[in-house]
């Protein structure tokens, strides 16, 4: 194999393909990169879980493949000088890096042991922007249980009825539901794809609202393309928390605020609080103001904000943490909140239904 490329065409792959490389594997072949030259050049990495495969511009001089050390290999091409390079390999597994005089020899491995990427067998496919996915995932991603025991805490539902998807995460605190219409409507489908993978496809998605991505999956796998880059990954199996049932739509009271004002004065409240910390924000919602207050072992904060309430008056306590978590990806200038009673959860949604945030209250003592 021999290629030339330029090194910022190359790290912007290896930074791509780093993503599905681990640290450490029982496995030591997962721990490399598979670089493959025939028509195009491309990057492959895959442990197991999750694959990245992503495209490279460069020119092919000689046809083949090589595995080689990741990290290494990153570290290297990293402190070349921003110029163009070649690379090449031989029978022996041995390879060549050079730029601008520098030359590094390495020790690859055989290509043949880089396990190949699943495939997807009968497949469904929905297509939508690069930018409609990146922000799903960001407006749902948070409440995904990262250390809990239950497999599907750890994963978000893609859930296809028609024309809509349904993006839903939760944790044993809250729950983040995301509904987006889409240009085309498709078979019913529900599949929950782990918070790692899509983490991941955050980062690396542009998030062009021009460009596209093509999600396609059956039972055990979901593949995502988009810009010269291919993302599989292993589905958890399972069947999702039937969250429809946990929706409300008989309220007590109903409060719109101002989602600055109010998401400044939670933050405000966070900075009296440590990590681990149990303590409420408390809030006495009534006709037309939200009062807050928080003690802890650091101190106290009061406030009030401007409210518009219909319905009851209510006081209910809440980890400001997760009314950040929300309030932090809602676009909107003002934010709808409805409650139940003091001891049933609080929706946050807008009058689209485009998003659903429900959230615990906190017990308070008063």
């Amino acid at each position: 194999m021999k290629i030339t490329c330029t090194k910022s065409e190359l790290m912007n792959g290896i930074n791509i393909a780093l993503r599905a490389v681990p640290s450490k594997s029982v496995m030591p072949i997962l721990e490399s990169f598979l670089i493959a030259a025939k028509d195009d050049i491309t990057i492959t990495s895959n442990d197991n879980d999750m694959g990245i495969r992503t495209g490279i511009e460069g020119v092919v001089l000689e046809s083949g493949m090589i595995a080689v050390e990741a990290r290494l290999f990153s570290d290297i091409i990293r402190k070349l000088p921003e110029n163009e390079l070649t690379i090449e390999s031989n029978a022996s597994y041995k390879i060549r890096i050079s730029c601008e005089g520098l030359e590094f020899h390495l020790n690859g491995n055989n290509p043949d042991e880089f396990p190949e990427l699943p495939e997807t067998g009968t497949t469904r496919k929905v297509t939508m922007s690069e930018f409609t996915l990146k922000e799903m995932i960001r407006q749902t991603i948070f409440s995904i249980a990262v250390n809990d025991s239950n497999a599907l805490m750890k994963g978000e539902l893609f859930s296809i009825k028609g024309d809509n998807l349904k993006v839903v995460s939760l944790d044993s605190h809250r729950i983040s539901i995301r509904n987006e219409k889409l240009a085309l409507s498709y078979d019913n489908s529900d599949v929950i794809v782990p918070g790692k993978t899509l983490n991941e496809i955050s980062r690396i998605l542009s998030g062009n609202s021009e460009d596209m991505v093509e999600l396609e999956f059956d039972k055990r796998f979901i593949k995502f393309s988009f810009n010269k880059t291919l993302v599989i990954s292993r589905l958890i199996e399972g069947e999702f928390f039937d969250v429809e049932r946990m929706i409300s739509s008989d309220y007590a009271s109903e409060v719109r605020v101002n989602r600055n004002d109010f998401m400044n004065n939670i933050d405000r409240a966070i900075t009296l609080t440590r990590e681990g910390d149990k303590k409420p924000v408390v809030l006495e919602i009534r006709d037309s103001f939200i009062n807050m207050d928080i003690t802890s072992s650091l101190g106290s904060m009061s406030g009030r904000i401007d409210a518009n309430k219909t319905g009851d008056d209510i006081v209910i306590g809440f980890n400001p943490k997760f009314l950040m978590d929300a309030l932090r990806v809602i676009d909107d200038e003002e934010v709808a909140m409805y409650f139940v009673n003091s001891n049933a959860p609080c929706f946050i949604r807008n009058d689209a239904g485009e998003y659903v945030y429900i959230i615990l209250p906190v017990n308070i003592n008063r």
